[in-house]
């Protein structure tokens, strides 16, 4: 009986060893195939993507499929392209869950002979892509109850990754330690599973016997996968694994599931390290903290890979660099600069080869165009960068138009080209619904900077004209302010305007003078300053700035421009603007003189209530930070003890500053704010532990 029980045994073995071969040649031809398709993508043809992604039926199909309506979502903010990319990924995440099983159910012990990952790995990876840009759209979605959702799809594709990085680390050891990477790599694998303790739950030394599969909870789609108010307000801590050194890999699943892997948890841990602080309650929710120095790293590690998720990883990294430390204040000098300095300041040179690499490799997508003129904007070349969105076969993409015409507007502010960033921002209405009333609202500001400049050239008819349509567009903009909203609140920026226009509105009937008339200090200069647009202009830019900045340039006649000047959070947003501009033309002292006599001498109650401006005082003591981190770098001669400790008693300055901002309760454009506070964090992390100080 025994016998033939095993002789059924063995038949069936050799037949399942024949099906896990013949899916194992059918995953490699899908993965190929989809692979293909979704480098379309990246190359500006998304629709061509979508026509063949739709000829295929596996899970890297419904992958790549869903990857062009998430591409739309996140560039475009349309509701309609996230309710559909929702859908998507929902089916996507179902499919290759059934692979997944189905994988497992046909894995044989020899079928992955040279493999480092368990069987269904791929199709594993596969959902935690889903679950993390589902967790996007959801943040991005206006129901609280779809971000705290989110949340929760965060935290299982941070445990679904973690433990594929943990069978990474085993091979990497194995690999180093010359074992090879057979099926013994998963002989022991840490375990993701959180513990109450914030450890994995372990036997002795912290590993878990190895099953042949990942050690990650079997939980379906749809099951227990939404927000659940039973819950506990603060879930266990997560911790994960380090993979440290290089892996050899040299099968294209692998490849995929690597590249795959370090670029989704690298985005996970880079995006939580720039949660501002007002926002910091998110990570008591996903349970986990953000790590941008690990992220950072993951995403270069991908970023080396040809494939769809190392075009992704580059795109992540370029935006990062170019984009948000673009706007950021606290950077590493070029003395200081280290290997190390990577995760707080863009690496140059690596920058360039990436945009060069990858431009080589999609040469007919404008999103490449953009980064590029953002790196001549960083460079104070602004007018390059005008020049190359401005030029150029237009994309078939109108999310990355819009992308390309906001940059374009941008742009044109930080030149101080009104005309062109009026109509670049009223062109923005015809592409894209992100905030139609912060369209109107910069158009009005400078539309308001064109009727000054006609008013005091002394063209009556031109003024006339240029002042009814600043009118227009400041009048519109609140109007259509409010419609969208990022979980279930408003959009700051939208916020901002609306009281601005209030303001003025009140102003105007106070003073008895038109709405135009009845505004002072430049707004197109004080939105610049919240793009970090001083940091980008030349010197001649920034002298046209600080002409802007005058009270002459007022139109209303010179009682009601005094009446405007005795309102103490007007000469606020006055002083910030102007100390930002001093600050870039090297004038520190003067610039913490206007920041004392104008804002930090008087109390946060001067500047709370009504209509009033309420950021200025965090926003006064964080350019005092600022000023203090451009000392640090800049110290005066001396010996090298004098030097060190120069530096460090600035430093210390400031970050005893933006400690101060960070506590801040809240106030408006804060996120805005945050961001750079937390990135300024973040490098004087790094440059206290480069020193020693730390």
């Amino acid at each position: 009986m025994s016998l033939l029980s095993s002789w059924f045994r063995s038949a069936n073995s050799s037949a399942d060893s024949i099906k896990a071969q013949s899916l194992a040649a059918r995953e490699r031809e899908n993965l190929a195939d989809a692979l293909k398709w979704t480098g379309l993508i990246m190359n500006d043809d998304i629709d061509g993507a979508w026509q063949g992604l739709e000829k295929g039926s596996s899970s890297f199909h419904s992958l790549g499929a869903a990857v062009t309506f998430f591409m739309r979502s996140i560039l475009g903010f349309e509701k309609e392209v996230m309710a559909q990319t929702s859908a998507k990924l929902a089916d996507c995440e179902n499919q290759a869950w059934a692979d997944y099983k189905k994988a497992q159910k046909y894995a044989v012990p020899n079928h992955a002979a040279g493999r480092v990952y368990p069987p269904g790995t791929e199709y594993e990876l596969v959902r935690a892509e889903t679950q993390l840009m589902s967790a996007v759209v959801g943040v991005l979605n206006e129901s609280v109850v779809e971000a705290m959702k989110s949340f929760y799809k965060l935290r299982k594709a941070f445990i679904i990754l973690d433990g594929i990085v943990a069978v990474e680390a085993k091979a990497a050891a194995s690999q180093s330690t010359g074992l090879g990477i057979s099926n013994g790599v998963r002989s022991e694998v840490v375990s993701p599973r959180p513990s109450m303790s914030g450890t994995r739950t372990a036997d002795g030394d912290g590993k878990n016997a190895s099953t042949g599969h990942l050690n990650i909870p079997e939980q379906p789609p749809g099951e227990n996968s939404g927000y659940d108010s039973s819950r506990p307000a603060t879930p266990p801590k997560l911790q994960s694994t380090y993979l440290e050194t290089e892996l050899e890999l040299t099968d294209p699943v692998d490849a995929f599931i690597h590249s795959g892997t370090n670029m989704c948890f690298g985005l996970i841990l880079l995006i939580l390290s720039l949660v501002p602080p007002t926002f910091s309650r998110i990570l008591s929710v996903v349970g986990f903290h953000g790590d941008r120095v690990r992220g950072v790293r993951m995403l270069w590690r991908s970023a080396a890979h040809e494939n769809i998720n190392g075009a992704l990883a580059g795109m992540m990294l370029l935006a990062y660099y170019n984009g948000l430390l673009g706007a950021v204040d606290i950077l590493p000098s070029a003395r200081d600069y280290d290997e190390d300095a990577e995760s707080v300041g863009p690496p140059h040179d690596k920058c360039r080869k990436l945009l060069t690499d990858l431009r080589s490799r999609y040469p007919d997508s404008r999103l490449w165009r953009v980064e590029e003129s953002r790196l001549h904007a960083n460079s104070k070349d602004v007018q390059r960068a005008i020049d190359m969105l401005s030029t150029g076969k237009e994309s078939a993409m109108k999310q990355i138009t819009a992308v390309n015409n906001f940059e374009l507007a941008i742009n044109a502010m930080i030149l101080q080209r009104w005309d062109l960033m009026r109509d670049t921002f009223l062109r923005c209405l015809d592409i894209s619904d992100w905030s139609p009333g912060m369209y109107y609202y910069m158009a009005g500001c400078a539309s308001l900077e064109l009727y000054r400049d006609a008013h005091h050239s002394g063209d009556v008819t031109e003024a006339r004209r240029l002042k009814s349509k600043t009118h227009e567009y400041f009048r519109k903009a609140p109007q259509l302010a409010g419609k969208q909203r990022l979980m279930a609140r408003q959009l700051p920026l939208e916020t901002f305007l609306q009281r601005k226009v209030q303001k003025w509105e009140e102003q105007a009937r106070t003073l008895n003078v038109d709405l135009a008339d009845a505004i002072g200090v430049s707004p197109a200069i004080e939105v610049c300053y919240f793009w970090n647009g001083q940091k980008r202009m030349a010197e001649k830019q920034l002298d046209q700035a600080v002409a802007h900045l005058k009270w002459e340039r007022c139109t209303a006649d010179a009682q009601a421009v005094s009446k405007l000047r005795e309102e103490k959070d007007d000469m606020a947003v006055w002083a910030i603007g102007m100390a930002a501009l001093l600050q870039g033309q090297g004038k520190m002292d003067d610039a913490v003189k206007l920041l004392d006599d104008h804002v930090l001498a008087y109390d946060k109650s001067v500047f709370k209530g009504g209509h009033k401006d309420d950021y200025v005082l965090p926003v006064a003591t964080y350019e005092l930070g600022v000023i203090a981190w451009t000392q640090c770098c800049n110290p005066p001669p001396g010996t090298p003890d004098e030097v060190a400790g120069y530096r460090r008693e600035r430093v210390n300055e400031c970050q005893a500053h933006l400690e101060k901002v960070k506590a801040w309760e809240t106030f408006v454009l804060d996120a805005r704010v945050g961001m750079r506070v937390q990135s300024g964090l973040e490098t004087i992390k790094w440059f206290k532990k480069k020193n020693g100080w730390a």
